[in-house]
């Protein structure tokens, strides 16, 4: 024979009810308990007895449970729409959730506008473990999506950044195959001397008069006394010091000789006024 368990509110209610349950072989039958909405909204705590064994039921827990369940929807959805809307390559990612369990599990929960003491723990238990099921699936996808993003803009900086520095060197070459000749030499000197050193037209002037006198601004000009390059340098391995190609570099060989006059002359003019008395700077 099944016993019968009756149900005594907690607490006061607003609106007296009755709920009797047969606990035959788990059945439960429920008669006479008020709508509330939301779900458990106005609802006070339950209690009931089956032998020795209490069960209680917290409207506010089961609220609760409900409200995480679909924060754990709206997130997996939110997560899965970007996932397939991104425009990274997720093609060894599962982009899929299955919320359909949770999705029932809420439904039974909302549904129960007068919950049974003796279900409502074991839907709350469920609701938690799908919740939590969802939720870390949820948090794995956007991670994935996250470090994918971060992956591509990390390759897309690289790949801008290696094509600047192609640009760069592009570039670097060109200019110095200009500055190589006589005209692009002089035309670098004249800005070097000007940025660095502050000399103006009549020192260049000066400095234009002495090199080509030296080495017709040639910066493969070689003296059989070992005189190299534009500024003549004694020996030519002295300009390594202003770069490690000052064999090729009229550059190089410019902002070596201009430091070497700065130092030993002062000045362009001074270097020139020097070669025209002796013959040499």
């Amino acid at each position: 024979m099944p016993k019968n368990l009756s149900v005594t509110p907690a607490r006061s209610w607003k609106t007296a009810a009755t709920l009797t349950i047969a606990a035959a072989l788990g059945v439960v039958l429920t008669t006479g308990i008020a709508t509330a909405s939301p779900a458990f909204a106005g609802s006070d705590g339950r209690s009931a007895s089956v032998g020795a064994t209490t069960f209680t039921v917290n409207p506010t827990d089961a609220e609760a449970a409900l409200e995480s369940a679909r924060v754990a929807i709206s997130d997996a959805d939110t997560a899965v729409f970007d996932a397939k809307n991104t425009d990274v390559d997720l093609s060894a990612v599962k982009t899929q959730i299955d919320t359909s369990a949770l999705l029932g599990t809420i439904t039974n929960l909302e549904n129960a506008n007068s919950p049974s003491v003796l279900l409502m723990p074991a839907l709350m238990a469920t609701a938690s473990e799908q919740t939590e099921q969802v939720s870390a699936q949820a948090a794995a996808l956007r991670g994935q999506l996250d470090a994918a993003v971060e992956k591509k803009a990390a390759e897309e900086a690289a790949a801008k950044a290696a094509k600047a520095a192609a640009a760069k060197a592009a570039a670097e070459k060109a200019a110095r195959a200009s500055s190589n000749t006589p005209d692009g030499a002089r035309a670098a000197a004249q800005q070097i001397a000007a940025a660095d050193y502050g000399w103006g037209g009549d020192q260049f002037s000066c400095l234009n008069s002495l090199w080509q006198k030296e080495s017709g601004w040639n910066y493969q000009a070689y003296n059989p006394s070992g005189a190299t390059g534009i500024p003549q340098a004694l020996p030519g391995s002295k300009m390594s010091s202003a770069g490690a190609d000052w064999q090729s570099n009229a550059v190089t060989q410019i902002r070596w000789g201009l430091g070497y006059i700065q130092d030993v002359y002062g000045s362009p003019c001074a270097a020139w006024g020097h070669s025209q008395a002796v013959n040499w700077y």
